[in-house]
């Protein structure tokens, strides 16, 4: 069983949306990153070990650690500020 942590900053970002939609569609996504926490896209160069799965136009950041079988949620972001 994977390890979860969710981050400060990522908690606080998710606690300040409102749109219902937005929110399931994060918890969907979280859930499916839980059961397989490779199917985010892998970042290269400055953010080298995290990856990234798409929600509309909004990008979740996590980092998946094999080695220690835990997955740590670390960003919810526009893609305008990538």
């Amino acid at each position: 069983m994977v390890k979860v942590i969710f981050d400060k900053k990522f908690q606080h970002i998710i606690s300040k949306i409102k749109d219902s939609s937005t929110q399931n569609s994060i918890k969907n996504k979280t859930e499916k990153i839980i059961e397989n926490p490779e199917i985010g896209k892998p970042m290269r160069y400055g953010r080298k070990g995290t990856r990234e799965v798409y929600i509309g136009s909004f990008r979740l950041s996590y980092r998946y650690s094999k080695e220690e079988d835990l997955v740590e949620f670390l960003e919810f972001y526009h893609k305008d500020k990538q």
